[in-house]
C-alpha cells in the first residue's frame, strides 16, 4: 500500500509471532489516537460475539422446530391444567370445558378439510347427478313437510293456542308476497330454506333441554362478563351515579362491549365465524356470496359496520342483494347494544337466539319481498372473504374498539333525549286535542295498543296483555328499539318485584311468555330513525348508488320489521313454561316480609280458594283445605295485596 504524506499503513493489530492479521489495515493518522484505540475496542467486540452471531443463526435454522417444541410444552401444560380443573370441580370448570370442546372441534375440522378435503369433494361427487339430486330434493322436502304437519298435530294438542303464532307466520308471508316487488320471480326454495332453519334453531334452543341450557349458560356467561364494566365507569364516574344513574349505568356496557369486539375482529375470530355462518346459508339457500356475508355479520354488527364488510362489492350489487343487505341491517342489533339491552334486565338468551334466528328469515323474507331479477356477479361459491383488522397490535385494536364505540354511545344518549322528549311533547299534544271532545288519556302509546292489537295476537300474545305489547311494539318501531326495551324492563321489574297484576283496572304487567314474544318482536333496528342512518352509510361509501338505495329503503325496513315478528311467531310456536312451580305450601307456610312475584302467585291462588262465612272465619278449599296455617296465611298475603276475601 503506497504511503501518503504523513500518512502511513499500519497493521490495527498483530496475532502470536508477529504475523499481522490480513484485511485489517486502516490508513490512520500516525499519532496512533484515540481512533485506534475505538478500532481496536470493536474488532474485539465482534471477535467476542462470534458464538452469538453462531447461535443465531443456528436459531434461525430451525425455527420451525423449537416452534413445534415449544407449541408441544404449551399444550401438555394445558392439558394437564385441563384435566386438574375438571377432576377439582367439574362444574367451576364447565366454561373452560365448554371452551376446549369448541377449539378442539375448530382445529379437527380445519385439519379435516387441509388433509382428506379432496378426498370428501371425490365421495360427494355421486350426489352431484342431477336426477339424484332432484329426487332427493323431493324426498327431503315431502319429510319436511310430512313432519311439520305432524309435530304441529301432536304438540298442539296440548296447546291449541300455538296456532295462532302459527297462523300469524302465514298471515305476514302472505302481506309480504303481496307486496313483492316481482310475485312470479320469487325463490320458495330460498324462502322455506329460511323459515326452516329459523324453525329448526328455534326449536334446539327453546324447546331442548340441551339447547335452552346452553343458551341459558351462554347468557348467564355474559351477564357475567359485561358486570366487569363496572370496575371502570365506578373509578370514572363514582359508584353513585354508577347504580342510579342510567347513562353512567348501561352506556358504558356499549364501550366495554366495543373494545372486546374490536379485539375479537383483530385476532380473526369474528371474521372466522361471520365466513362460517355466511357459507352455511348460502349453501343451504341459494343466496350469493355477497348479501349473505352481509346478512350474516349483522348478528355481530351494527347496520351501519356491516355493509363495510362488503365495501368493494357494493358498486356491482344488485337492487335484490342490496335489499338483502338492508333487510339484515334492520332485522338484527349489534353485539355492541346487546350488552345494554341486557344490563337493562331483559332475557340474554332470548336476545341471542333472537339475532341469530333473525339472519336466515332476513335472507328468506328479503327474496320474497324484492326477488333476483338481474344476473348477479357474486354466484361463486367460494364467498367473499373478510379484510383482517388494520390495527398492528392488540392494544391498538382494544383502544380503537373503545375510541369507536364513544360515538356510538354519544348517538344512543342523543337519540333518547331527543326521541323521549319528542314522545312527551306528541302525548301531550294528543292529550289535548282528545280533552277537546272528552277523550281523557288520549296518547301515542294508546293508540298504538289499538291500532297493533291484532297483529300482536297473531304473534301469540294472549289478548289481555296485547295492549301493553302493542305499546312497545309501536315505541320500537316509531321511535327505537332502547325506549322499547326500557319500557319492557319496566313491566319485567314490576312482575319480579310481586306488584299486583291489576291495579285500579290498569295491567301493571305481562305474562313471561308475553315478555319472551315482545324480545323477540323488539330485535332488530327496524324503526323510523335507521332510515336515514343506513342511507347515509351506504350513500357515503357508493355516492354514485344513492338513487338505488332510495327507491328501496322503504321496502326493506318493512321487511326487517316483519323479520322480528315472524321470531316472535316462532318463540310464541315453540315457547312452553320452563322451571319448577312454586309450592305454594310451603312456601306460605313461612313468613315473608317483601313482594316477589312467587309471593303475588301463591297469594292469587290462596284467595281464589279462600271463602267468607259472614262472622265465621274463613274456609279454604283445594290444596289449602284442613291446613292448619291457612288462616295465618291468608293474613300474611292481606298485609300486601288488597282482595275481596281480605278482612
Amino acid at each position: 500500500m503506497e504511503k501518503v504524506r504523513g500518512i502511513e499503513p499500519i497493521p490495527l493489530f498483530t496475532v502470536k509471532n508477529g504475523i499481522e492479521n490480513p484485511g485489517l489495515e486502516f490508513m490512520v493518522i500516525q499519532s496512533r489516537g484515540p481512533l485506534i484505540l475505538v478500532l481496536s475496542f470493536w474488532v474485539l467486540i465482534r471477535r467476542h460475539l462470534q458464538p452469538f452471531v453462531k447461535a443465531r443463526s443456528f436459531l434461525e435454522r430451525h425455527t420451525s422446530l423449537f416452534k413445534k417444541i415449544l407449541l408441544g410444552l404449551l399444550c401438555l401444560a394445558y392439558v394437564a391444567y385441563f384435566v386438574a380443573a375438571c377432576i377439582l370441580n367439574f362444574q367451576r370448570a364447565l366454561a373452560l370445558f365448554v371452551i376446549t370442546c369448541f377449539v378442539v372441534f375448530v382445529l379437527a375440522s380445519h385439519f379435516l378439510k387441509k388433509f382428506f378435503g379432496k378426498k370428501l369433494i371425490r365421495c360427494l361427487k355421486p350426489f352431484k347427478n342431477s336426477r339424484l339430486k332432484l329426487w332427493m330434493k323431493w324426498v327431503f322436502s315431502g319429510a319436511s313437510f310430512v313432519g311439520l304437519i305432524l309435530w304441529l298435530a301432536l304438540d298442539t294438542a296440548q296447546r291449541p293456542e300455538q296456532l295462532i303464532s302459527f297462523g300469524g307466520i302465514f298471515m305476514f308471508i302472505l302481506i309480504l308476497f303481496a307486496c313483492s316487488k316481482h310475485h312470479s320471480a320469487v325463490c320458495w326454495r330460498t324462502v322455506f330454506w329460511g323459515l326452516g332453519l329459523q324453525f329448526v334453531f328455534g326449536i334446539l334452543v327453546i324447546r331442548t333441554e340441551p339447547g335452552f341450557n346452553a343458551f341459558q349458560w351462554l347468557g348467564d356467561q355474559i351477564q357475567i362478563f359485561l358486570q366487569y364494566t363496572v370496575e371502570g365507569s365506578s373509578f370514572v364516574f363514582g359508584d353513585s351515579l354508577v347504580q342510579n344513574v342510567f347513562a353512567f349505568q348501561s352506556l358504558p356496557i356499549i364501550i366495554f362491549f366495543g373494545c372486546v369486539m374490536s379485539i375479537l375482529y383483530y385476532l380473526g375470530l369474528v371474521q372466522w365465524v361471520v365466513q362460517k355462518i355466511a357459507w352455511f346459508l348460502q349453501i343451504t339457500m341459494g343466496t350469493t356470496a355477497a348479501e349473505t356475508l352481509a346478512v350474516a355479520g349483522n348478528i355481530f354488527v351494527g347496520m351501519s359496520e356491516a355493509p363495510l364488510l362488503i365495501r368493494p362489492y357494493l358498486a356491482d350489487m344488485t337492487l335484490s342483494e342490496i335489499h338483502a343487505v338492508m333487510t339484515g341491517g334492520f332485522a338484527t342489533i349489534a353485539g355492541t347494544v346487546l350488552g345494554a339491552f341486557i344490563s337493562f334486565g331483559i332475557d340474554a338468551s332470548s336476545l341471542i337466539s333472537a339475532s341469530v334466528m333473525a339472519a336466515p328469515c332476513a335472507l328468506a323474507l328479503s327474496k320474497l319481498m324484492y326477488p333476483e331479477v338481474e344476473e348477479s356477479k357474486f354466484k361463486s361459491k367460494e364467498g367473499v372473504k373478510l379484510p383482517p383488522g388494520e390495527e398492528r397490535n392488540i392494544l391498538e385494536a382494544a383502544s380503537n374498539g373503545a375510541t369507536d364505540a364513544i360515538s356510538l354511545v354519544a348517538n344512543v344518549a342523543a337519540n333518547l333525549i331527543a326521541f323521549l322528549a319528542v314522545l312527551a311533547f306528541v302525548n301531550a299534544t294528543l292529550s289535548w286535542l282528545g280533552e277537546l271532545v272528552d277523550i281523557h288519556g288520549l296518547t301515542f302509546q294508546v293508540i298504538c295498543s289499538y291500532v297493533l292489537r291484532p297483529m300482536v295476537f297473531m304473534m301469540g300474545v294472549e289478548w289481555a296483555d296485547c295492549p301493553l305489547v302493542a305499546e312497545i311494539v309501536g315505541v320500537k318501531f316509531f321511535i327505537n328499539e332502547f325506549v322499547a326495551y326500557q319500557q319492557l324492563s319496566q313491566y319485567k321489574n314490576r312482575r319480579l318485584s310481586g306488584v299486583e297484576e291489576w291495579i285500579n283496572g290498569e295491567k301493571q304487567w305481562i305474562s313471561v311468555k308475553a315478555e319472551i314474544i315482545t324480545t323477540f318482536s323488539l330485535c332488530g333496528f327496524a324503526n323510523l330513525s335507521s332510515i336515514g342512518i343506513t342511507l347515509g352509510c351506504l350513500t357515503s361509501v357508493v355516492p354514485q348508488r344513492k338513487s338505488d338505495f332510495c327507491k328501496i329503503v322503504v321496502r326493506a325496513l318493512f321487511t326487517g320489521a316483519c323479520v322480528s315478528f315472524i321470531s316472535a311467531c316462532m318463540a310464541g310456536i315453540l315457547y312452553v313454561p320452563r322451571g319448577a312451580e312454586t309450592d305454594c305450601l310451603s312456601f306460605l307456610n313461612t313468613s315473608f316480609t317483601n313482594r316477589t312475584y312467587e309471593t303475588y302467585t301463591c297469594c292469587s291462588g290462596l284467595f281464589q280458594s279462600t271463602r267468607l262465612n259472614g262472622t265465621n272465619p274463613p274456609s279454604f278449599s283445594g290444596p289449602w283445605e284442613d291446613k292448619e296455617f291457612s288462616a295465618r296465611a291468608l293474613a300474611n298475603c292481606c298485609e300486601f295485596y288488597t282482595s275481596a276475601v281480605c278482612f
